[in-house]
């Protein structure tokens, strides 16, 4: 989504600006532009596309000033264009925003009335325009930005600077993250910690309805009823917010590739010397509750399909899954005993977070699983889990999904042994063959050559079925998501014994079906769906491991083999395929693999 990124600072600071929007490309963006001021004059640049178009313009028509802020847009309102893009201007303030102002109709008519006219088709524009003004009326700078805020309803994260001002930039969030940065004589304003990571370690997080006035002596933070709040300073690992594609050559190969390093840390983070799963505190007891509901969004919705059959087979826990864009305004009933969990890369999914809003006061407690510590629905939570995947930078989650995968079984295992369905022994076996997924999956990764021959077949299709059943179902519905993602091949995903009701009638010789069938209880069922696709000449990609390829490769078009798990292990593994197979085939059709179109890392607007 949107980066916002503003600097007070000792330097010129264009370049610095540049620099911080380069380390927020992951977000999704499809335009960029800075605004400075300069002895007091405020000025903008602004460009459609990449980033090293605004450089371009930079070197042709600089700006100087040591006073700024910046952004990278991904539209909402108005279709990308130099005239949409951010910073907006009006009169004497230049305003950045990541949101939506969902009142901005009623208040460009009102605008309207005071004769101010519109030149973008942007929500943001009116923000500027409204704090002119209140600039008009006789307000301050710091005065009109708060009496603008008090009219803006949606979710925004927003940095205003004014002509004639020097040393300040207001802040605000509602619904969108934003922190600050401390330096030394300088401030900084960021969507999140990587954006400041080259300019300090100490960060404040803004938390919902605080409003920032920012100097370079410092900040002053004051919550949505106008008290005084500041916020603790922390100490952000610089290591943790690294961004380098580390020899590969895209961000999304990388992470791929450090899956065996991240699950086994995020394994080392919940079990202790002797085995035991280790919540952070207050934990939980899956004993005492009688439902759990789970919500999310995307990739991670996957991971909550695969985590309902783990709680409900292995720890016979019910589990109801939803979509948290559908769940928000259901409105479903909370019953007595029912626990949320609610699972977000980023934590701050804006259906996500207004889902868990909407339990809050209505069940028993709210858990959440999360990438970034520090997000707003980790905040909001009982309970926030780590998944300790590090710095996910392919806006296609890849290390993300699997951390979770890993996390969640773990939960399911602690849910069986809380609720008396597994035994010491049962569950010491099930956390050994856990601890030698990294090993595993390490080695399927060697089976990178044979994923990249199958995607050739993939990349000239303009269709793409997967199949799946039980624990691979959700599996095939992620590889389908995928290769939709990055390679922008149509791409749909099926249980598999769904297939001849209705889904087969697409099958013919054009349309590659990849069969996601580990030698499972349910391999035998899943053949006999595969050999339906392959007598109505559909070619078939089967992925299974070697035991699974002998009794069923013969006709198959590929084969991937991967190495023999525990059936219940399964999903972590089979996610390497699904993967590879969507990244290699948009390598062969040249997509930009990291930061595709239309989409953004971390939807933070409905």
């Amino acid at each position: 989504m949107c980066g916002i990124v503003g600097v007070l600072g000792h330097h010129e600071v264009a370049p610095i600006l540049v620099e911080a929007l380069k380390r927020l490309e992951y977000r999704g963006y499809d335009s960029a532009g800075i605004a400075t001021v300069a002895e007091g004059t405020l000025d903008r640049r602004r460009a459609v596309g990449k980033l090293v178009n605004l450089s371009d313009l930079l070197v042709h028509e600089p700006l100087t000033g040591k006073a700024g802020i910046g952004h990278t847009r991904w539209a909402t309102h108005g279709a990308p264009s130099v005239t949409n893009a951010h910073p907006h201007q009006a009169g004497g303030v230049a305003v950045v925003h990541n949101g939506i102002i969902e009142n901005f109709r009623e208040l460009r008519a009102e605008l309207a009335e005071h004769g101010f006219s519109f030149v973008t088709q942007t929500d943001t524009e009116t923000v500027a325009l409204l704090t002119e003004h209140h600039m008009r009326a006789g307000a301050g700078p710091v005065d009109a930005a708060r009496q603008t805020l008090e009219r803006l309803q949606g979710a925004f994260a927003l940095a205003f600077l004014f002509n004639g001002e020097n040393d300040l930039i207001v802040a605000a969030r509602k619904g969108s993250p934003l922190a600050i940065g401390h330096g030394d004589g300088e401030m900084f304003v960021g969507s999140d910690a990587i954006a400041l990571a080259p300019l300090t370690d100490r960060i404040s997080y803004l938390e919902e309805g605080d409003c920032a006035v920012v100097t370079r002596a410092g900040v002053e933070i004051r919550d949505a009823n106008g008290t005084l709040a500041n916020r603790a300073i922390k100490t952000v690992n610089l290591g943790d917010t690294r961004i380098d594609k580390a020899g590969h050559k895209h961000f999304m190969a990388k992470e791929i590739a450090e899956q065996p390093t991240v699950i086994g840390q995020a394994i080392g983070n919940y079990l202790d010397h002797d085995g035991n799963i280790i919540l952070p505190d207050p934990g939980v007891d899956f004993s005492k509750i009688d439902r759990l509901t789970m919500v999310a969004c995307g990739t991670a919705y996957y991971a909550c399909l695969t985590a309902k059959y783990w709680f409900e087979q292995i720890a016979r826990l019910p589990v109801e899954v939803d979509v948290a864009s559908e769940f928000r305004y259901r409105e479903p009933p909370v019953t007595p005993g029912t626990t949320a969990l609610f699972v977000s890369q980023s934590g701050e999914t804006a259906d996500t977070l207004a889902a868990l809003r909407y339990c809050e006061g209505k069940t028993d407690r709210i858990l959440s699983l999360v990438n970034v510590p520090e997000s707003s629905i980790a905040r909001e939570s009982d309970l926030a889990l780590p998944i300790h995947a590090g710095v996910e930078v392919g806006v296609a989650s890849t290390k993300a999904f699997s951390c979770q995968l890993t996390v969640l079984f773990l939960l399911a295992l602690k849910a069986a042994h809380d609720r008396g369905e597994m035994g010491a022994e049962a569950l010491a076996d099930h956390i050994s063959a856990l601890r030698g997924i990294p090993s595993v999956i390490a080695t399927a990764l060697e089976a990178n050559g044979a994923m990249q021959a199958a995607a050739l077949k993939l990349a000239e299709a303009r269709d793409v079925l997967f199949m799946g059943r039980g624990l691979m179902y959700p599996l095939a519905l992620e590889g389908a998501l995928k290769l939709k993602e990055i390679s922008y091949i149509h791409a749909e995903a099926y249980a598999s014994g769904e297939l001849k009701h209705g889904p087969i009638a697409l099958v013919d010789q054009y349309v590659p079906v990849v069969v996601m069938a580990p030698r499972d209880t349910l391999f035998d069922k899943t053949v006999s769906n595969m050999q339906e696709v392959m007598a109505r000449k559909g070619p078939v990609i089967l992925i299974s491991d070697r035991q699974g390829l002998a009794e069923a490769g013969s006709g198959a078009e590929a084969m991937i083999e991967l190495p023999h798990v525990p059936d219940v292990l399964t999903p972590i593994l089979y996610a390497i395929p699904a993967q590879l197979l969507a990244y290699h085939t948009a390598v062969a059709k040249g997509t930009d693999v990291d930061q595709p179109r239309n989409l953004a890392k971390s939807v933070t607007v409905e």
